[in-house]
């Protein structure tokens, strides 16, 4: 498998983009959603699947890209082309706050193993599949990171995560509690399990969840201080609900104060 090499460049603090630069003929693929800008002379297309295996049968494409029905995702992907005769340059946004995370795929082996919404684009010849759990703990109770996406290949991928991140290298053994929404993504040597976090009162009042995903080592683990999951309970908690004003949060004058502000709903 040889995927496409690409330069890049990422911009940004707290809403990054990253800037890909093709040769002519080289070609990335990404998420419906994702793109943001692009120079003329680039070719878009939809395609089925990923178009990493392109000497595959009708039917294995069929099985492979219906997995990705399971993460939420379509089952076509978005290839973008340099048709042109010099260098062109795409971009693609993250989607929320947050950080866009470089891998080169052939420093991990060929695999890494993310979160089913955290692949925002790719190199032509990388495989986006689903890896799924065969442990039982994890299929019941593993909620956010139960079926996790996997990036197969020799190139370059991104992935974004919410808030800032942290990343831990693992010795082998050592281990690390998680959330399982803050979970990025990890390295293939890394074991990945769910575990009851146990008590009574934890279980009642602690607003944790009754889960953690627990990561062994070694490898390497990345972690988000942002959940989307957790971002958007927020914003939904905050904001109206059942066609209700708001509490004029943040003023002391409350409902007074928006009406000043030319906020005129009763």
């Amino acid at each position: 498998m040889n995927a496409h090499e690409i330069d890049y460049e990422i911009f940004g603090e707290e809403m990054q983009y990253v800037e890909l630069e093709l040769d002519p003929q080289e070609a990335v693929i990404a998420e419906a959603g994702n793109f943001m800008m692009m120079d003329n002379g680039i070719k878009m297309d939809t395609i089925f699947g990923d178009g990493s295996k392109q000497t595959e049968g009708f039917l294995g494409k069929v099985l492979g890209a219906g997995k990705r029905l399971l993460t939420g995702e379509s089952l076509f992907m978005t290839i973008f082309s340099n048709e042109g005769s010099g260098k062109k340059k795409i971009s693609f946004a993250s989607p929320y706050p947050g950080k866009v995370i470089a891998l080169d795929l052939s420093e991990y082996r060929g695999k890494f193993i993310c979160q089913k919404d955290a692949f925002l684009c790719a190199a032509k010849g990388v495989s986006i599949g689903v890896e799924f759990s065969r442990k039982l703990g994890r299929g019941f109770f593993g909620g956010e990171g139960f079926i996790m996406q996997k990036l197969e290949g020799d190139g370059m991928a991104f992935v974004h995560s919410g808030g800032t991140t942290a990343k831990k290298v693992l010795a082998p053994g050592e281990k690390l509690k998680v959330d399982t929404g803050c979970i990025i993504g990890f390295t293939q040597d890394v074991d990945y399990n769910i575990e009851f976090i146990g008590g009574i009162k934890n279980s009642l009042f602690g607003g944790e969840g009754l889960f953690y995903a627990t990561l062994t080592g070694p490898g390497t683990v990345f972690i988000q201080s942002l959940p989307f999951s957790r971002l958007a309970s927020r914003v939904f908690a905050a904001a109206p609900q059942g066609g209700g004003k708001d509490k004029g949060e943040g003023s002391i004058l409350g409902g007074l104060g928006d009406m000043l502000s030319g906020d005129n709903r009763f």
